[in-house]
């Protein structure tokens, strides 16, 4: 059943979901290995702010194990991170020895004061795994620690394209390596009952409105619930929140979307918003 993404919250408790996910010990390996950007859209958001926020002070939020740690150190030394797992914020701290990395909730920023911030940074649709009452916290929380004329740059999942819904199934990467072959088809087979079990279970909490989602997503063995939203909903909140959207790049080309744009061949989108 639709209805209007006003009409109420979402039931899923994505904490009580995605944070137990978040901190084991496969997942941190995971984000242990990762390495540069996501995907060109990424890079292109990030070209896009450098030389406007060079050597003034960031905020990464959602640091996970430091892969944006590596990317943004270079822009400022002037650089906090922070994450809500326990487990990751260790892993970072690890990876970057002497880089402020912290504890903490996107959707409680007391620690920093007012206008803190000339960028703040929220990757890997990081957003997506707060429900719709924490996202706009995140927001305001955000908005309250920037600079006037500061810049947000997040990626968020698309409403509209083919990652909603995702099901599992049986996908090798080929190589003609045999033993690369034979070793990711036996992590691939060993992954897949419990990807099945996942999507079983999390797929009873999905519901899908007119502009935005709740969908068991394919991660992690299908180990997350996260929001998906079309790029005129996103842009809504944003405005809400008293940010101007500058641009929205797409995941795979690295191009700027236009309003009224076909999205549906787009994963997620990385958003560029300043701070009025």
């Amino acid at each position: 059943m639709n209805a209007h993404p006003q009409a109420r919250e979402s039931r899923a408790d994505l904490d009580a979901i995605n944070r137990p996910t978040w901190a084991r010990r496969d997942t941190v390996r995971i984000y242990e290995r990762l390495q540069g950007v996501t995907d060109p859209g990424e890079q292109a958001a990030i070209d896009y702010v450098e030389p406007r926020v060079r050597g003034r002070p960031i905020l990464d939020i959602g640091v996970g194990a430091g892969r944006t740690t590596q990317l943004l150190l270079p822009v400022s030394s002037d650089y906090v991170g922070i994450d809500y797992t326990e487990e990751m914020v260790l892993a970072c701290r690890s990876r970057h020895p002497g880089v402020r990395i912290e504890q903490m909730d996107a959707r409680d920023l007391g620690a920093f004061e007012d206008e803190r911030f000339a960028l703040v940074v929220f990757s890997f649709n990081g957003i997506d795994s707060i429900d719709r009452e924490g996202r706009t916290r995140v927001l305001r929380e955000v908005h309250r620690v920037l600079a006037p004329g500061g810049l947000f740059l997040f990626s968020a999942h698309n409403h509209e394209g083919p990652g909603r819904g995702e099901q599992p199934r049986v996908n090798i990467p080929f190589t003609w390596n045999p033993i690369k072959l034979g070793w990711r088809s036996l992590k691939t087979i060993r992954a897949l009952p419990r990807a099945l079990m996942n999507h079983r279970r999390l797929s009873a909490v999905n519901e899908t409105h007119e502009d935005w989602s709740v969908m068991n997503a394919g991660a992690h063995d299908f180990g997350i619930v996260v929001m998906y939203t079309t790029l005129a909903e996103q842009k809504r909140q944003l405005r809400q929140a008293g940010f101007e959207c500058e641009l929205v790049f797409d995941n795979a080309r690295g191009q700027p979307v236009p309003d009224g744009a076909d999205t549906r061949d787009m994963w997620w989108f990385h958003y560029v918003a300043r701070k009025a």
